[in-house]
């Protein structure tokens, strides 16, 4: 069996770096744990690296290194450019955003379970109209959020060749959109069990 950490030496430029790998979660390292790993050593972004042993190219990221031949010791090589200062400072801003993302998602998941708990009878009947009014201005607000963040992730002016900021921008933006979309749903269940409380309590009072 495979080792699940394996060392190799990783020829870049005229450097050469010894890189300890280890699998996830048990498992035998693949190309994107020393891809990783190159990272972190090197500062040049997975995107951009090129990683070579024995003349190919190593380019399936989920393969285990076992199954190039890679092993304890090996001597691999890599070709691949650091990212600018400039595009580092921007690749910054785009984590920061991510993080208001997060921050928001939380708020909006707590809402969605509350509302659940509300739908699953959790609360008197009396009270549950006014915790929806309260749900609903939460939902708003998340969803005034998640547009102020694509507003901002909008502002961003990348240019061409900083390709692995435009690949993160890119997915911020397909992840606020379905936060938002999300929102929305949210939103239409707070209404449809408002309608549904209220047309209960005008079945009381005829």
């Amino acid at each position: 069996m495979a080792e699940q950490t394996v060392t190799v030496t990783v020829a870049y430029g005229s450097t050469k770096h010894s890189i300890t790998v280890t699998g996830q979660d048990g498992s035998e390292a693949t190309v994107k744990d020393l891809s990783d790993a190159l990272a972190q050593a090197t500062g040049v972004p997975a995107p951009s690296q090129k990683i070579i042993f024995k003349g190919k190219s190593l380019k399936d990221m989920e393969e285990k290194l076992s199954s190039f031949g890679v092993k304890q010791g090996c001597k691999l090589m890599m070709i691949g450019k650091r990212n600018s200062p400039e595009e580092e400072a921007e690749l910054k801003k785009l984590k920061d955003i991510e993080k208001s993302v997060e921050q928001a998602a939380k708020k909006l998941e707590k809402v969605d379970g509350e509302l659940t708990g509300l739908k699953n009878g959790f609360l008197a009947k009396d009270l549950q109209a006014e915790a929806l009014n309260k749900l609903d201005h939460r939902v708003k607000v998340a969803s005034e959020q998640f547009m102020k963040i694509l507003e901002q992730i909008d502002s961003l002016s990348l240019p061409e060749n900083f390709n692995d900021c435009r690949m993160k921008k890119k997915g911020l933006v397909k992840i606020v959109q379905d936060f938002l979309a999300q929102c929305d749903k949210v939103e239409a269940g707070i209404s449809d069990h408002l309608a549904k409380i209220q047309s209960k309590n005008m079945a009381l009072v005829d």
